[in-house]
């Protein structure tokens, strides 16, 4: 009789086998993976004391998953979303286990059978006109960190990249000489695309591109080191001006912006300039129309400008009249 693989096992050829080689998973895919069975694994070792490598595939069961996402939600604060995603990668691992360790196939349905969470989708954020240039002008560009964060701002809320498309940016990739200049990305779904620069934004980048040719630094926006900047870093960046943006700008205080909210912005200035949604589609790289449809929500201008073409019913302001004062005070009693 054959020996079911270890739990190690399972994981490491489904990381090796199944997403790298047979899905050919992106970069981005493989990180998220990671980081959920790395979290996952540290809470079992806390339940169980028992380091990974020892664990069973039975150890893994329903309860401890579920318990691990109920953790994440109360302990890290993680939103409903980001549960989802780790349960879809937890998920994702079981189905392949399903086909290795078929004797445990009552314990992995069990696992595949936890439901994601329904969760309120709120209206998008997004900046409007004076907030963004409120933002943009925070840095000191006297400053080599100044000079590039006002860049990076720029590049992010004209062109809506992501954040991994951002960070990601090579100066190969930054097209700013002759006409047609642009920037080319990768993005989700390993679809490839174009999207054009305003002649501001090339400016900036040609005046940045001169740092970063005496510093020989093939990425685009490094951090301090020269280095790729994280995710985190580029939220640590947009917060600094942010925070120095509100004193000129105080409407940035009731807004949580992240580097999403820059992508928003971009979004909405194209749909409030008339552009059609299929182009904005286009523009953001999203797989579907229908994700664009989120904007429309949003955009209050488009609804006023229906409500203005409407013949709505109309109604009649009254007025408040007193209670005789005899009848109050028996209303009193």
């Amino acid at each position: 009789m054959k020996t079911p693989p270890s739990f190690a096992t399972l994981l490491e050829s489904f990381f090796t086998q199944r997403l790298m080689k047979q899905r050919n998973a992106s970069p981005n895919t493989i990180k998220s993976y990671r980081d959920t069975f790395r979290m996952l694994l540290q809470y079992t070792q806390q339940r169980l004391g028992k380091p990974p490598s020892s664990l069973d595939l039975v150890d893994i069961d329903a309860p401890m998953v579920a318990g691990f996402l109920e953790d994440l939600e109360i302990s890290r604060n993680t939103s409903v979303r980001s549960r989802n995603l780790r349960l879809a990668a937890i998920r994702s691992f079981f189905r392949y286990a399903a086909f290795e360790a078929p004797d445990q196939s009552a314990q992995i349905q069990r696992v595949l059978a936890i439901p994601g969470k329904r969760c309120t989708k709120p209206i998008l954020n997004f900046l409007m006109k004076p907030e963004v240039e409120a933002i943009l002008a925070s840095p000191d560009q006297r400053k080599w960190s100044g000079r590039r964060d006002h860049a990076l701002l720029l590049v992010a809320v004209q062109t809506g990249l992501r954040v991994s498309e951002l960070t990601a940016l090579r100066w190969a990739d930054v097209i700013i000489q002759g006409t047609g200049a642009h920037i080319r990305v990768i993005g989700k779904g390993r679809k490839e695309r174009c999207t054009p620069l305003t002649k501001q934004t090339v400016a900036v980048l040609k005046a940045w591109k001169s740092d970063a040719v005496k510093r020989d630094i093939k990425i685009v926006f490094p951090n301090a080191r020269g280095g790729q900047l994280s995710g985190d870093g580029l939220q640590y960046i947009l917060s600094k001006h942010v925070a120095v943006a509100q004193n000129t700008c105080p409407s940035l205080s009731s807004k949580r912006v992240t580097p999403h909210t820059l992508r928003h912005s971009c979004a909405m200035e194209l749909m409030q300039a008339g552009v059609d949604r299929a182009m904005i589609a286009l523009w953001l790289g999203h797989e579907s129309v229908e994700t664009t449809q989120m904007y429309l929500h949003a955009n209050i201008a488009l609804k006023e400008e229906i409500l203005a073409k409407t013949c709505m019913p109309t109604g009649k302001p009254g007025r408040f009249r007193p209670d005789d004062q005899l009848l109050a005070f028996l209303s009193e009693l």
